[in-house]
């Protein structure tokens, strides 16, 4: 069982910067990939980037080279990143954890997901 909890949202203009952190509940937080999604008003929950348990990553198109997905194995703790922020990056971000061995984009592939932390970003 593993628990998570976002923190790090709020409101920044277009062009700022934010970092968003998930810490994480239960002793196996290593082994498992690690993942943010967002959902914005009236829009289906997308990915937006994970972490394997070996630090490998990967990010959708409209937020490489502005976002950076990390994590710390000893802290039980992952983060993001967000710089040069847009607003159609506004949106609710969740933080999420999958026991699977690939690279997973399905929400349907993510064992336990936090409340979210709201982003704002104003033009």
């Amino acid at each position: 069982q593993v628990q998570l909890e976002e923190s790090g949202g709020g409101y920044v203009q277009a062009g700022g910067s934010l970092r968003l952190s998930c810490a994480a509940s239960g002793r196996t937080f290593s082994t498992y990939r690690m993942a943010w999604f967002r959902q914005a008003p009236g829009k289906e929950r997308e990915f937006v980037s994970s972490i394997s348990s070996a630090g490998n990553t990967y990010s959708v198109n409209s937020v490489k080279g502005r976002f950076t997905v990390s994590r710390d194995n000893a802290k039980s703790m992952v983060f993001l990143q967000m710089n040069s922020l847009k607003p159609e990056d506004t949106a609710v971000y969740y933080c999420a954890a999958s026991s699977t061995f690939w690279t997973s984009t399905y929400s349907r592939d993510y064992d336990y997901w936090g409340q979210g932390t709201q982003v704002t970003v104003s033009s």
